[in-house]
């Protein structure tokens, strides 16, 4: 993640305006994951943390609005419309920002082929979820990557649990097949060339 929950607030206006306290314990404990669910919609890193900013921006005007028990709900819709907002206003960027990207530092130092490799991978995983309908894309990243409960994402996507378990069933399955027809044109590939 690149921005920091200092940075999202400071030298903003409104984060004075509305109740501070809340506001910033909100940044400090679901920065990472509106900045995780804005990546996983499709948003590029260099965007991301504009759109984390228009996140907390939309939140910090409805902030009396919102019950405590449900913050983590309306960031995830707020993030969700972002993100639409943000891809419809814009032409689609090439996939140099991903080339360009770069692992966070880990104590044992990556090799410049493990950083290619996740490069790689990250790239891939985002192709994959992009080719999902987005009912069946947010059930798949809030289960398998955020890892809620299928209770926790019917509160967050306001949607009865059976239903959670529907689309996450299809969309493990589209995920699957998706997988599956990667490799296969992977395989050809390397076939094809010698």
């Amino acid at each position: 993640m690149v921005m920091q929950e200092s940075e999202l607030s400071a030298g903003v206006p409104w984060a004075a305006e509305a109740d501070s306290a809340r506001l910033r314990q909100l940044v400090k404990s679901h920065l990472a994951f509106v900045w995780r669910s804005l990546r996983r919609f499709g948003m590029f890193d260099a965007d991301i943390d504009d759109a984390a900013q228009e996140v907390f921006l939309v939140i910090s005007k409805r902030l009396d609005e919102i019950p405590v028990e449900k913050e983590k709900s309306f960031l995830y819709s707020t993030a969700v419309r972002v993100a639409a907002n943000m891809r419809r206003s814009k032409k689609r960027r090439t996939a140099a920002y991903d080339k360009f990207e770069v692992a966070p530092a880990t104590e044992n130092q990556a090799t410049p082929e493990s950083i290619s490799e996740q490069a790689q991978a990250r790239e891939l995983l985002n192709q994959l979820l992009e080719g999902m309908p987005d009912d069946l894309r947010e059930v798949l990243v809030l289960f398998e990557i955020e890892e809620l409960g299928i209770g926790e994402i019917a509160e967050v996507l306001q949607i009865p649990m059976g239903t959670v378990g529907s689309r996450l069933r299809r969309a493990r399955e589209r995920f699957k097949a998706a997988v599956a027809r990667h490799q296969s044109r992977q395989a050809f590939q390397d076939k094809v060339t010698p």
